[in-house]
């Protein structure tokens, strides 16, 4: 009789481990929400600063006048660019 409840015991340990939601499966779901909290803390920090962009594009000229010159290359009609050839040294004087 003892030894049957010892087999049962045996059995039911490795029930709770190793089974389908079992401390294994316990460990690797945790593991996997924590990870999806990461996920989500990157995308909310990348949603806010999308969100900020989109005001400043909306409201300040300057932003996306500067964006304009740093993107596009633009210059303002008042601006003159002046694009020097470097010297060649066997063409030089």
């Amino acid at each position: 009789m003892l030894i049957g409840i010892g087999i049962f015991m045996g059995i039911l340990l490795l029930v709770l481990v190793f089974g389908d939601n079992g401390l294994l499966e316990l460990r690797h779901r945790r593991a996997t929400y924590a990870d999806l909290l990461r996920a989500n803390d990157r995308l909310t920090q990348a949603n806010v600063r999308l969100s900020r962009t989109i005001d400043r594009l909306q409201h300040d000229p300057a932003f996306v006048e500067a964006l304009a010159r740093r993107e596009l290359g633009m210059i303002r009609a008042d601006e003159l660019i002046f694009q020097f050839q470097p010297r060649n040294p066997e063409s030089a004087p």
